[in-house]
């Protein structure tokens, strides 16, 4: 008898954390948008131009062309938002963190790339177009255009509409 009531107990705890598990998600969006004050909400609400010409030109310095929450009101309650980064040859983006998000960053160039970890590990990789590389939330990081006749190209997605810079 006391083995069938701890085999019932075994059971049931182990339903109780598969219930657990399978409830655990990412929390819902409240509402569609939240719509700053004199806008109205029709597809140019949800456009975005600011990338239009950014592949135009070749960068003379390291440059950001970002769409957050500032650019982009849309975004406000959507968690996201993307920047182009664009890099001479030579270039850098000095040491760097966002508080708030982790960085998804997709090359269209190649980069040296590197981040320390909080048991200050350093991790580097080299990337070619194509490649994703993650700099997890609220690490140092940088990134280096090592090449001598190639501009390099990446566009960052954070996981918040404010990724917020700590230099």
């Amino acid at each position: 008898m006391a083995l069938r009531v701890v085999q019932l107990l075994i059971i049931f705890v182990l339903a109780l954390a598969t219930y657990k598990r399978v409830l655990a998600s990412d929390p819902d969006i409240l509402s569609y948008y939240i719509v700053p004050e004199n806008n109205t909400v029709d597809a140019n609400f949800s456009t975005y131009t600011g990338f239009r010409d950014i592949f135009d030109d070749v960068p003379g310095t390291f440059n950001i062309t970002k769409a957050a929450l500032a650019e982009f009101p849309a975004l406000n309650g959507q968690n996201v938002s993307y920047a182009v980064l664009k890099y001479p040859t030579n270039e850098d983006s000095p040491p760097h963190t966002h508080p708030r998000p982790a960085e998804l960053l997709f090359l269209v160039g190649s980069l040296e790339v590197e981040f320390v970890d909080k048991k200050n590990v350093l991790y580097t990789q080299k990337l070619k177009v194509g490649d994703l590389f993650v700099f997890p939330k609220g690490l140092v990081h940088c990134q280096y255009n090592s090449y001598a006749n190639l501009p390099a190209y990446a566009i960052s997605a954070f996981g918040s509409a404010n990724a917020g810079t700590v230099s």
